[in-house]
């Protein structure tokens, strides 16, 4: 929900322009060596780094318990009783489902198109046969669109633009489902219809109504046919129309859901920095319901163990495999790449390569492709100076020719394909790796995981996250060290770190700039939002430049403030912050005013100091206050009127500029 200039008014302007630019470029006054944290800072800023923000009571309750007992809860999140958040997920079906049985319920295209070529059947569920018989009157229609288009060679009286021409047919298909809606369905009829019973009275309609009823309903109604519906229902109405995005849209919410709600918050912190580490690309065909099981079995079960297993895991991950394309990499030499079938040993296969009698398969091969190779060491272990050669890129590429996947209908899961595996001795980073199948790569992501240099990049990385967006050098080594000594324990690793004085050092407190899902994450959890309906806050972050799971280079997400500090970026934090406590977006309730508890202050000027301090614990700069201050006067927040001078001012005003302001978007 954007608001306009208008609506955000001069004091969030002049907010902005006043104080969020020389705070948010990092211009801070140093403060001596000498001078430490005390406990309640400490406690403020564990919470800062080691959580996605503090909820009301947080501060209070660590204090209570002791930081140390409270880190090493966090550090060992399976102490934790997390069935609060699992009841909230339990909406997310799919969060359980393997890959295999989401292709199975949520059909991608090729699945349709293999039914449609009569290269595969139809299920026999009735539920999920309403769902791919959708799909394919879908497909079919897109098939007869192209028929429609006129060709290039017509005539230039005759014909249109072919993409003009697809448009036309876009809007007629678009039209007639209108028409079927408005002249066949009786909409009342099915939303009047108790939710236990809705999906029912959907399922017994024809085809081509049901498309219609989905695709056609918009706003208000649209919200009311999904009303009520238990999870499953829910799904399945929605994949009526495009099953895919029903896993795209549980990942996406049960991510911030899991974010705002879970209690083993440095686990979750974790999982998102290794997701971005190890980035996925969801608008990448078949990682779009690949992604599920990825987070959830690759990444978040290893997120504070061993680096090299997560590194493993990762490799061996159909979704690290389908984006980075290793899944298609054929070794040039390999039984493959030369038309050899299982039947030929390897010495034959040289033999009748030496003498010419080798018949070549026909048709284009894959090839080798380094995609994967250069990126697990620029990207994921070494980093770019880590000290490898474009031979070595290549020598890891060919070592993990052969690791590949099964096709959909089998869930594409990992296989190992020695046919397409490259023979012979390779050499990486100096170390002969001799032939032995799926073993080499395993001899390789061993060598890579315990790589001095990766010790060093994944340090830097961590400390980059947790401490500084320029990291100590003596606190990098020593967490290197700790990597090396400790056999890559990503825990151990963070223990140095959390013990070192240059993470309590008063320089870095509220010294990070939040990315926009800390940023919004934060919001919600400092405002205690009760959040229903979490799509609003995933738009919210694609407007600010941050799409979860959206990012397409293998980079990742920058943790650094330059990536996010500008004008616009700053306005758009401050609308969503004003949005957000005003209660503008749909499925997240904000009772700001319990905040202020049973008896609020009537006083604006009182009333900002118990925001500020619940909000920031009282850290706010001089300069940030008196701004706000100044606009306190302001009829839409004071709310004064000649008859009720006692009438309490608007909180919602105060508490959106306060989460706006450049304290709040540091942590």
């Amino acid at each position: 929900m954007r608001l306009s200039r208008k609506q955000l008014g001069f004091s969030a302007a002049l907010l902005l322009l006043a104080a969020c630019f020389p705070f948010a470029l990092g211009r801070k006054k140093s403060i001596p060596a000498a001078e430490q944290m005390d406990e309640h800072k400490r406690v403020v800023h564990a919470l800062n780094r080691l959580t996605f923000g503090p909820r009301p009571g947080d501060i209070e309750r660590v204090t209570s318990i002791g930081l140390d007992k409270w880190i090493d809860e966090q550090l060992h999140p399976e102490k934790i009783d997390d069935s609060a958040l699992d009841t909230r997920l339990a909406q997310f079906p799919t969060l359980q489902m393997s890959t295999l049985q989401i292709i199975e319920n949520f059909p991608p295209p090729e699945v349709i198109r293999a039914i449609a070529n009569g290269k595969a059947s139809m299920p026999s569920d009735p539920v999920r046969h309403a769902i791919y018989e959708a799909q394919l009157e879908r497909f079919q229609e897109k098939q007869e669109r192209k028929q429609q288009v006129v060709p290039a060679s017509a005539s230039m009286n005759n014909m249109t633009d072919a993409g003009a021409g697809q448009a036309l047919t876009d809007e007629e298909i678009a039209r007639r489902n209108d028409d079927r809606l408005a002249n066949n369905v009786n909409v009342d009829n099915i939303l009047g219809t108790p939710p236990d019973r809705r999906l029912k009275a959907i399922l017994a309609m024809p085809a081509e109504d049901q498309i219609a009823l989905v695709t056609s309903l918009k706003g208000p109604k649209r919200n009311d046919l999904l009303e009520g519906l238990n999870p499953r229902d829910r799904e399945t109405v929605i994949a009526l129309s495009y099953p895919m995005q029903v896993v795209d849209q549980e990942l996406i919410d049960a991510k911030l859901i899991r974010a705002i709600y879970s209690d083993r918050q440095l686990q979750e912190v974790m999982t998102d920095f290794w997701m971005n580490h190890f980035n996925v690309f969801i608008g990448k065909e078949a990682d779009r319901y690949l992604l599920t099981s990825y987070e959830r079995d690759t990444i978040r079960p290893h997120a504070l163990g061993k680096f090299e297993d997560l590194l493993v895991a990762t490799a061996h991950s159909p979704a690290m495999l389908f984006y980075l394309d290793n899944w298609l990499s054929e070794g040039p030499n390999s039984d493959a790449a030369n038309g050899v079938g299982k039947r030929f040993n390897d010495n034959w296969r040289k033999r009748a390569k030496h003498n010419g009698s080798v018949k070549l398969s026909k048709g284009k091969r894959n090839g080798l492709n380094e995609n994967y190779g250069r990126e697990i060491m620029e990207l994921q272990t070494l980093g770019v100076n880590g000290g490898y050669t474009q031979k070595d890129v290549t020598e890891v590429a060919r070592v993990l020719t052969g690791w590949t996947l099964k096709p959909p209908k089998e869930g594409r899961s990992f296989t190992f394909d020695e046919r397409k595996h490259e023979p012979g001795d390779k050499v990486v980073l100096g170390h002969r790796i001799k032939p032995n199948g799926e073993k080499e790569g395993l001899e390789v992501l061993h060598l890579l995981a315990h790589h001095p240099s990766t010790a060093k990049f994944v340090c830097t990385k961590l400390a980059m996250r947790f401490v500084s967006d320029n990291p100590p050098p003596a606190l990098v080594d020593r967490m290197a060290q700790t990597f090396l000594k400790k056999d890559g324990d990503i825990r151990e690793v963070l223990k140095t770190m959390l013990h070192s004085p240059e993470f309590w050092s008063p320089d870095s407190y509220r010294a990070k700039v939040k990315t926009p899902l800390e940023f919004v994450v934060s919001a919600v959890r400092a405002t205690d939002a009760q959040i229903d309906n979490a799509a609003p806050l995933a738009y919210q972050l694609q407007l600010m430049g941050m799409p979860l799971y959206g990012m397409q280079p293998p980079t990742g997400y920058s943790m650094k403030a330059d990536a996010w500090v500008n004008s616009a970026a700053l306005l758009g934090r401050m609308n969503f912050a004003l949005a957000l406590t005003a209660g503008k977006f749909k499925g997240a309730q904000v009772a700001t005013d319990e905040i202020l508890g049973p008896n609020p202050p009537l006083d604006p000027l009182q009333a900002q100091a118990v925001l500020e301090n619940s909000f920031l614990a009282g850290d706010v700069s001089k300069q940030t206050h008196d701004i706000i201050a100044a606009r306190l006067p302001d009829p839409k927040i004071a709310q004064r009127k000649l008859d009720d001078p006692a009438h309490p001012p608007n909180v919602k005003i105060i508490a959106g500029l306060i989460l706006g302001s450049p304290e709040f978007q540091r942590r």
